[in-house]
């Protein structure tokens, strides 16, 4: 993703492990493919397709990035586990 937007690695933020958190991921397709399925792309092109995308569709993502929308997410959503007394 750095190298698709130009961006050097000073821009990682390292953040501490979440509680339960996985360490490792593995996707395993076989079952998929084994219906007749399988990537029309391959991941690196995925990728740079994905971020093209965003930077042509900018109006559909910055707002989410504004002050309006995180006041809105807050009033409507409450953090998991938060129980309201009503």
């Amino acid at each position: 993703v750095l190298e698709l937007t130009g961006l050097d690695r000073s821009k990682i933020q390292w953040v501490e492990d979440r509680k339960g958190h996985d360490y490792r991921y593995a996707v395993d397709i076989d079952k998929l493919s084994a219906l007749g399925w399988s990537p029309k792309v391959d991941f690196p092109t995925g990728m740079r397709r994905t971020v093209e995308w965003f930077r042509a569709n900018e109006a559909w993502w910055r707002p989410l990035r504004s002050g309006e929308y995180w006041d809105f997410y807050r009033r409507n959503y409450r953090p998991v586990g938060a129980h309201s007394a009503e």
